[in-house]
């Protein structure tokens, strides 16, 4: 009962104050049946925009941006946090993570496949090229202009291939301006380019890239390590990195067409960028959901179509050919040819998953470097040894890993000393049978339970991880970790109490703050470790295996929020290893 209570309180806390001050729309009980039209008119779909930029919409589509709203781990956080809170949290997620819905005033707790066509999409099109304002607000706070198609949009360059075209609108098939009708073919297109130093600038990110609920706890702070980063210093941007066709690192002006409209190139010479915005995210959605795209069937079709088991490969339904009646499927997946389409469409969905894997190693990679390890003493057998690695942020613009999500993000060393035999002797950095690291959190290092079984799982003592954590402080005794950051009281209900001391002067709120375990631009770290003498207990060949390993969500909050076991499982299917290396080394 405590816990349930507990929960309930840190919820409510934390959306009442994340509404305080914000102004939110107040939505309508239901949208009206032509809401979807009106919305469109507003703010087109990214599809709309990928009708002349194909390249940019591509990259988009696969990107955590557009992942935005349609993320089911989004989407069961967001929802379990309003169920518990009452409410209270209202549109403080939403407001970044579906950015045109909430501008429409659509409701927060809507299926997020019920929405517009651009509020599915996230973080879409106009969210950014809608923004002409030089302003760099915080905590999800920025004006995209509504307006058709035919609006004018901002970009880093100016009209010239947009007047091109439109000098040459009946060769490309384009309808420029909206009184005209619609004609077969033709395409309807912005009407000017409004070049803008803001969508160029790092303040752009900065709306939905710092934010902070009540009590003054920062979830988000990629923005001030930005500001107080070599990179700033440098004049390097988010975009010279993250919109970079080198993952993570400034690249050379890659110059490509600005359009293909109707098989006509416009502006051949014009500097491109990668709209896959690089970044350590991943999907763990169904693929048949993501990327976004067109697709004959709902996303409830979707949930029902099962892509572990094969459905629609060629030898499972060949095995179904062979005999029917022992196998039964939905309603929606009877027929073998809309099986086989939609098995298809996973493939190629679950390959351009590989092409993101790859970017996201490839932006690990390219942000740090591993070194070691380096003995303080010669290994002897019976004897306890020590030795450490030397792990460097090679980033030059935010911290490793960066300070997004709170303390969910996990980054951590697993080594391992294997001994003559080929025999782990020796490990840190491995996971409990949950999928979680053996730190205070894990259910099985707390409760040495797996299930209804016993388990003898212990406090990995060693670990190195650079995941932050909200340290708490109770009544009486020390600092504790908790999942979300509120103290406990012996009241039935706990409460934050008011500090006589500015949160700007202590840089969190009284008795709550999130210790920052990353490390910043272009620092180092060592990662300490001591083998006992038991584990050395005969002389020959040994090997320490080590490698760097990163996911986004932490099995145990995914728990707390409700996760699918499906959901966990891709989690811990994307769990990248960089730097994985061995070495051997001669015990006497």
């Amino acid at each position: 009962m405590r816990k349930a209570g507990f929960l309930f309180s840190v919820l409510l806390l934390v959306g009442l104050g994340s509404a305080r001050g914000q102004v939110v729309p107040n939505p309508p009980p239901d949208l009206d049946p032509d809401a979807h039209a009106k919305a469109d008119k507003l703010y087109p779909s990214a599809k709309v925009c990928g009708a002349c930029h194909p390249k940019q919409y591509a990259e988009w589509s696969v990107s955590s941006h557009a992942y935005a709203a349609v993320s089911p781990m989004f989407n069961k956080f967001e929802q379990k946090i309003n169920d518990l809170a009452q409410g209270t949290i209202n549109y403080f997620c939403v407001r970044c993570h579906v950015t045109t819905g909430t501008t429409l005033g659509e409701r927060r707790d809507m299926p997020w496949w019920d929405r517009s066509a651009s509020g599915q999409e996230g973080i879409t099109c106009v969210t950014c090229h809608r923004v002409g304002e030089a302003y760099g607000k915080v905590n999800g706070a920025r004006r995209i202009a509504p307006g058709d198609i035919h609006l004018s949009v901002f970009g880093p360059f100016d009209s010239e291939g947009v007047l091109k075209a439109i000098q040459s609108a009946e060769k490309y098939k384009l309808l420029v301006s909206y009184d005209q009708p619609d004609k077969p073919g033709y395409l309807r297109i912005h009407q000017q380019g409004i070049q803008s130093e803001i969508v160029k600038k790092s303040e752009l990110c900065a709306a939905c890239h710092q934010v902070a609920v009540y009590a003054g706890i920062k979830l988000e702070t990629v923005w001030e390590e930005y500001r107080a980063s070599p990179a700033a210093k440098q004049n390097i941007t988010c975009q010279d990195c993250h919109m970079s066709t080198n993952p993570g690192l400034p690249a050379p002006e890659v110059k490509g067409a600005a359009a293909l409209v109707n098989g006509y190139t416009v502006r051949d010479d014009r500097p491109v960028t990668d709209h896959t915005f690089n970044g350590p995210g991943y999907p763990i959605s169904h693929p048949g959901l993501f990327p976004i795209g067109d697709s004959p069937y709902t996303p409830q079709q979707w949930l029902t179509f099962d892509w572990r088991a094969n459905w629609g490969e060629e030898a499972f339904e060949a095995k179904v050919a062979a005999d029917p009646d022992s196998y039964k499927f939905p309603p929606e997946w009877q027929k073998a040819a809309d099986r086989k389409d939609a098995w298809s469409r996973v493939q190629t969905n679950l390959e351009a998953w590989k092409g993101r894997l790859q970017k996201r190693k490839q932006i690990l990679t390219n942000g740090s470097r591993l070194d070691g390890p380096f003995f303080v003493s010669r290994p002897e057998v019976g004897k306890p040894f020590a030795f450490h690695y030397q792990l460097t942020n090679l980033n030059t613009g935010h911290n490793l890993p960066s300070g997004s999500l709170g303390a969910q993000p996990e980054v951590w060393l697993n080594v391992a000393l294997i001994d003559p035999d080929g025999k782990i002797v020796w490990e840190t950095g491995d996971l409990d049978g949950n999928g979680d690291l053996r730190d205070l959190q894990s259910i099985e290092v707390r409760t040495h339970k797996h299930g209804t079984k016993h388990v003898d799982t212990v406090l990995d003592s060693q670990l190195f991880s650079l995941q932050s954590k909200f340290l708490i402080t109770n009544v009486k005794g020390t600092e504790r970790e908790m999942p979300l950051p509120v103290n406990v009281d012996v009241d039935q209900i706990p409460f934050i109490r008011p500090g006589g001391t500015p949160v700007s002067l202590l840089n969190h709120p009284p008795f709550v703050r999130l210790e920052k375990r990353s490390i910043p631009a272009l620092g180092t770290r060592e990662a300490r470790f001591k083998v006992p003498g038991d584990k050395l207990k005969k002389p020959g060949t040994y090997r320490l295996a080590v490698r760097l390993r990163a996911r986004s969500e932490p099995l145990y909050f995914m728990d707390f929020v409700g996760a699918t076991d499906e959901m966990k499982r891709t989690e811990n299917e994307w769990i990248t290893d960089t730097h994985a290396y061995q070495v051997e080394f001669a015990v006497r």
